[in-house]
């Protein structure tokens, strides 16, 4: 049974989109802007800003150089530079129809001049053009890590080739370039088929795990040694539809009751893989490192609303656990929290609640907007972008019940360091008594 007050949002905003966009289609630029393309060339810019002594949300399109007008765009990606360096960084991927073939490229955005490397208008006209020899999905960026370097963020562009390609800035001649994928990422060679979706997480020890989602319904996972890079673990599962997206993300265990002689267990932290695919329920599997993908759970009721096209794992209500958000081309958005049995490492998720949109769900990002220091939930549909914001009136709520605990905990805290402070106070007087006789009794002989 759904209760429509879990539902923790309220929409802000929505914005109709010239024609519609995919599931590569939405990005977050910066802290506080997303940047959505439609299939018909155009991106547009979303922030909020300050009008009429009011935020306000603001939407307009972008005017990026070299994209035909007859252009389909296919995936757009952004990142900030790893530091020291600096700058925004757009990749978009389209491609031309010339009436007798097409023709896929990948276009990179950056601006070296000083004092322009964030701005989104003179980035949009700094281009480096690049003519693909495959038809391109997904765009995706991650950070390497590089003995003696420090951190590299890199673009990883799959194709229907079968392989993922790396591009790296060069940064010498100011640009990026392509180069082999297996130098940075060799868990990313001999792929079964074409990857649909790639994600990654940086983990203890200088290592990161790798996770894909193939057209062919494979999924693969590895552990790798960053410093090498070296493969150490890696497994395969085969399900049977094509898979929509992969997200790596970690759970706490919630600590076990205190052990025999007054010893406290520590709260462990464990990382799993959620897996959608078109057809099948979604699926988590738990603790990755530990056991591979030979540990499963369904998201029951996941498959009912038609293929889960999108996903995200965030803690949306504030307990520090995270939740699974899954948007469906039935128009759905889903909610899973994880419900603990038994032992630590059991459990199911339950969906604790749903929403229902006028078209499909076709990505889904959580960012501050507003920079209130409140996230914002972005939701791209087949119509345009909706603006959900968290209720104002429970969020206030939550905040004077954890500063009414907090009170009350540094309350109690208080009143034992004064009860402590009395008992000292009485015990020196006590000694002093007894000092003061003895002394006393010294002088008289």
């Amino acid at each position: 049974m759904m209760f429509r007050e879990l539902y923790p949002f309220v929409e802000d905003s929505f914005s109709r989109f010239p024609s519609q966009s995919n599931i590569y289609g939405l990005c977050q630029a910066g802290e506080q802007e997303l940047l959505a393309a439609t299939l018909k060339g155009k991106v547009v810019s979303f922030t909020y800003q300050e009008l009429q002594h009011k935020i306000r949300p603001v939407a307009k399109e972008v005017q990026f150089t070299y994209i035909p007008v007859d252009a389909e765009i296919v995936s757009i990606d952004a990142f900030n530079k790893s530091p020291p360096k600096r700058g925004l960084v757009v990749g978009i991927t389209f491609i031309k129809d010339s009436g007798d073939k097409a023709t896929p490229f990948l276009n990179i955005y950056c601006d070296y001049e000083p004092g322009s490397e964030f701005n989104l208008e003179s980035i949009a006209q700094s281009c480096l053009n690049l003519e693909l020899q495959f038809t391109p999905f997904q765009l995706y960026h991650t950070e390497v890590q590089q003995s003696g370097d420090g951190g590299e963020t890199v673009f990883l562009l799959s194709g229907h080739d079968q392989r993922i390609h790396l591009y790296k800035e060069n940064a010498s001649l100011h640009q990026f370039e392509e180069q082999p994928v297996e130098r940075l990422f060799p868990e990313l060679q001999q792929l079964p088929s074409n990857v649909l979706w790639l994600d990654m997480l940086s983990v203890a020890g200088g290592r990161r795990l790798s996770a894909f989602g193939c057209q062919n319904g494979c999924v693969g996972l590895a552990l790798v040694d960053q410093s090498g890079p070296e493969v150490l673990q890696s497994w395969q599962v085969q399900l049977d539809s094509p898979i929509s997206t992969v997200r790596l993300f970690p759970l706490t265990c919630q600590p076990e009751p205190q052990k025999p002689g007054g010893e406290k267990s520590l709260e462990e932290e464990s990382y799993h893989l959620l897996v959608t695919s078109t057809i099948e329920m979604a699926v988590v599997y738990r603790d990755v490192q530990e056991h591979g993908l030979s540990h499963s759970t369904c998201l029951s009721e996941s498959d009912q609303w038609d293929a889960v096209l999108c996903a995200l794992v965030i803690d949306l209500d504030f307990d520090g656990q995270k939740e699974v958000l899954l948007g469906t081309y039935g128009q759905e958005l889903l909610c899973y929290k994880f419900q603990p049995a038994g032992s630590r490492r059991d459990g199911h998720f339950q969906l604790v609640w749903r929403r229902s949109f006028k078209s499909p769900l076709l990505s889904i990002i959580y960012l501050d907007l507003t920079g209130d220091g409140l996230k914002e939930l972005a939701v791209l549909t087949l119509k345009g972008l909706h603006i959900l914001q968290h209720s104002l009136t429970s969020t206030a709520d939550l905040v004077l019940e954890r500063l009414n605990r907090r009170v009350s905990v540094l309350t109690v805290h208080a009143d034992l360091e004064s009860a402590k402070t009395q008992d000292t106070e009485v015990d020196d007087v006590a000694i002093l008594k007894e000092s003061t006789v003895h002394t006393l009794s010294e002088l008289s002989v």
